[in-house]
């Protein structure tokens, strides 16, 4: 028996489109995270990208649950002293709800150069429409 092991070569990338509308914001991003990996294809290897494109639409009708619009918070620091910047999931869903599912989808994904690859095949939009018709985009089931 021999074990097969795919090459970077032979791993075809699929786009798929995902519906944000009224999905809770982490189940949203684990599934989203999943496709980025590869973890959804019998080819998945940990060394290698082999995940797909992602293309979020709606994001700005996401939903949190309990009291996170409120008490959640994104900090940012510009390198200077003092200055720490803080900004609570209410604010920043006003200003720009790419950021959120964005920030919520790299936290899942691995702190490395493969993390970065696969952070470079999502795309997020804040509403229906989306620049990716060209590619063929299916539905993703999540």
């Amino acid at each position: 028996m021999t074990t097969y092991a795919v090459k970077a070569s032979e791993i075809e990338r699929s786009w798929f489109v995902v519906d944000a509308t009224d999905q809770t914001l982490g189940r949203l991003a684990t599934r989203i995270a999943t496709l980025l990996e590869g973890k959804h294809k019998p080819i998945y290897s940990p060394h290698l990208d082999t995940g797909d494109h992602v293309v979020v639409i709606n994001a700005a009708k996401i939903k949190v649950t309990g009291n996170k619009l409120l008490q959640k918070s994104y900090y940012r620091h510009s390198g200077y002293p003092g200055g720490l910047r803080e900004e609570s999931l209410e604010a920043l869903m006003a200003r720009k709800p790419e950021i959120v599912i964005e920030r919520a989808v790299k936290g899942m994904l691995p702190q490395n150069r493969l993390g970065r690859a696969m952070f470079k095949k999502l795309h997020v939009y804040r509403g229906p429409e989306h620049r990716h018709q060209a590619q063929q985009p299916t539905a993703a089931e999540l």
